[in-house]
């Protein structure tokens, strides 16, 4: 029989870490030297907190040669981008199987998170590249009109990000970011959402606005644009999870999004503005 109770205690303390560590990359961020080209802060319309992860141990990487505040002093940091998106990967993964291990505990069924058979289908692949293109496409409206209101961001933090070799690209597009989509749709919609709802008989709208609001609290090392705007895409994701229960749907649609940045921004060298 499923301890909803249990899991809904476990899956608010796993929630709780993730907020504190958004929050202390936030502190980091903001505390920090600029790196790279004066880089402050992600991009704003990233979809992941994890960003924000990797951005702090860049920065304190950089203030700890005792340099940080002298750009022409500024020296690489310690760990190379492929070896920090591994710790993103690893850290978020590792967050993910926690959920996994109380929901199996627990006897949560998958049908709650949003899994059911077939998980895997050409309708459910096919509305969420469609949903995870449209949601690209406005991504990059609103950065662009974030710009010419003077409140864009500097691409500095994803240029260092970026993969500079083959195999790097191979690790970034298909285990890092498959694993932060993973991850971040388990908990946000998933558990936040399906099976809160399924546990507790609580309105799932309801539930996908508190939800949006915890994934954009995520994002305060983005600054105020960053909230907003990654508060809007948490929404429409946990509107499309609550329309049509399916996890694969919005975790497909998630990936897209951050891939799409990636690649067409660094891997094309393309700049809309």
């Amino acid at each position: 029989m499923p301890d909803w109770a249990t899991f809904a205690g476990f899956a608010g303390v796993v929630l709780v870490l993730l907020l504190l560590l958004a929050h202390a990359s936030k502190s980091a961020v903001s505390g920090g030297a600029p790196i790279r080209g004066g880089v402050d802060r992600p991009q704003p319309g990233s979809v992941d907190p994890a960003v924000a992860e990797v951005h702090a141990s860049l920065t304190n990487r950089v203030r700890a040669t005792g340099r940080g505040t002298d750009p022409a002093h500024a020296t690489q940091p310690q760990l190379s981008t492929l070896a920090l998106l591994a710790n993103v990967a690893v850290s978020q993964g590792a967050f993910g199987l926690l959920l996994l291990a109380g929901g199996w505990f627990t006897e949560i069924p998958p049908s709650a998170f949003g899994v059911t058979a077939p998980v895997l289908s050409a309708s459910t692949l096919g509305v969420g590249v469609v949903l995870g293109g449209a949601l690209y496409a406005a991504n990059e409206v609103g950065a662009s009109v974030g710009e010419r209101l003077g409140i864009g961001a500097d691409e500095g933090l994803r240029e260092a990000l970026a993969p500079d070799s083959p195999a790097g690209w191979a690790v970034l597009l298909f285990l890092v970011l498959p694993i932060i989509a993973g991850f971040e749709e388990l908990l946000f919609r998933g558990v936040l959402i399906g099976v809160f709802a399924a546990g507790f008989g609580v309105s799932p709208w309801l539930l996908a606005v508190g939800s949006s609001v915890a994934f954009a609290l995520g994002h305060g090392a983005q600054g105020p644009a960053g909230v907003v705007v990654t508060g809007v895409l948490g929404f429409v994701l946990a509107a499309a999870f609550v329309l049509t229960g399916s996890l694969f749907v919005v975790v497909v649609a998630h990936y897209l999004v951050n891939a799409l940045e990636f690649v067409v921004h660094e891997g094309m060298d393309v700049n809309w503005g």
